[in-house]
């Protein structure tokens, strides 16, 4: 081959240098860090969403502020803001000089019979909540956002234990204790953020204990029996499904959520239609002002009740379609009367708040990773070629 005066080509292969090579092990390197950054905040996303849970459905148990299985027994001046229900037992106990006020006593009929049923299934349900995140055997200085949390046997308090709903008003928190629940004397359940106590359930596979003076928020769902010590109070509900429900001295409020202010925001790109479901009664508050868009249409159901208050101000755009159905009460309030303003022109349209930066997702850092990954790859390519000219 030497005669020939030919010169061997060096194979791509054999003019690896140690550079060359350190530059692809870190080339491979950065691939699997990227790919587990995609990966890993696919999975999270996924948990993420997948923890946003709806609220525990109550059914007609809902209009109870305390039922149980067997009896119902109370000491001292004790007040329900709620119904008061027991079945299949009939013992209840205690009322006087206990009150029932916003409700009525069911001693084993219909109704109660039929809140236990619907009380049997939302234990059921919150019991088969997933996923769950494992909480200690006492939650007691704790801060934990919305989802489901599970004790490996009891679960207990002692203290306070705070639950955020980071500003949703709508985040549901359940705790699955598959025994006991049991909290110390003078412990509270805080709620922060926009937390709402009809959103908070404690399922309970044997007996809830309320510790004296406890400052309690939630639903309880026991499946054996419920017990409040002196001054304990709830805002929610105590429901046992088997046994009795004991009292002393207590405060036990209905928890009901709150429904937010409705906004409607009609963008000149189209109209929209405003519709008042039948029996719903909408109040127009003094010095207000309703503004229907050009092309908008408001219906008022059957058996609607409409009331203008004195001083309010009612805007129909041009081309808006007001229908009122038969049986419906429009109201103008006594003491002056309301304005109505026919306006030609079009709506204004306001611009969507600021809602929050790129970076706080893992889309954003998966791009990141991506991007680092492509320039690490020219630098490998600008690397080999400068090693094939030497």
């Amino acid at each position: 081959m030497a005669a020939t005066g030919r010169r061997l080509r060096r194979s791509p292969v054999n003019m690896l240098t140690p550079t060359t090579v350190r530059v692809r092990r870190r080339f491979a390197a950065a691939l699997v860090v990227a790919a587990g950054i995609v990966i890993l905040g696919g999975a999270v996303g996924t948990m993420a969403a997948s923890a946003a849970q709806p609220p525990v459905g109550l059914g007609t148990a809902a209009s109870f502020a305390v039922l149980a299985g067997s009896t119902v027994t109370n000491t001292g001046p004790s007040t329900l803001s709620g119904s008061l229900g027991v079945s299949p037992g009939t013992a209840v106990t205690g009322f006087p000089p206990g009150k029932v006020i916003d409700g009525t006593i069911h001693s084993a009929d219909a109704v109660a019979l039929q809140a236990k049923a619907d009380l049997t299934t939302a234990y059921k349900d919150a019991k088969g909540r997933t996923p769950v995140a494992a909480v200690p055997a006492d939650i007691g200085g704790m801060e934990l956002v919305a989802g489901v949390y599970k004790a490996s046997s009891s679960l207990g308090l002692t203290g306070t234990v705070t639950l955020d709903a980071e500003h949703n008003p709508d985040a549901v928190f359940i705790f699955q204790a598959p025994s006991t629940l049991i909290t110390a004397s003078n412990s509270t359940v805080s709620l922060l953020n926009g937390a709402q106590a009809c959103n908070v359930f404690w399922q309970v596979g044997s007996s809830a204990t309320l510790g004296t003076n406890t400052t309690f928020v939630g639903n309880i769902l026991a499946l054996t029996s419920a017990s409040l010590n002196t001054g304990a109070t709830v805002q929610g509900r105590v429901l046992a499904r088997n046994g009795a429900v004991t009292l002393d001295d207590n405060v036990i409020t209905r928890a009901t959520c709150a429904i937010p202010s409705a906004t409607t925001t009609t963008s000149a790109g189209g109209p929209t239609s405003t519709t008042t479901a039948p029996g719903a009664t909408t109040t127009t508050a003094p010095g207000a002002t309703t503004t229907t868009a050009p092309g908008a249409t408001t219906t008022t159901g059957a058996g609607a009740t409409t009331t203008t208050a004195p001083g309010a101000t009612t805007t129909t755009g041009a081309g808006a379609t007001t229908t009122t159905a038969p049986g419906s009460t429009t109201t103008t309030v006594p003491g002056g009367p309301p304005t109505t303003v026919t306006t030609p022109g079009p709506p204004t349209t306001v611009p969507s708040p600021h809602t929050g930066e790129p970076w706080t997702g893992w889309p954003y850092w998966a791009l990141v990773a991506f991007a680092g990954l492509v320039g690490l790859a020219f630098v490998e390519r600008a690397v080999r070629t400068r090693r094939r000219k030497a």
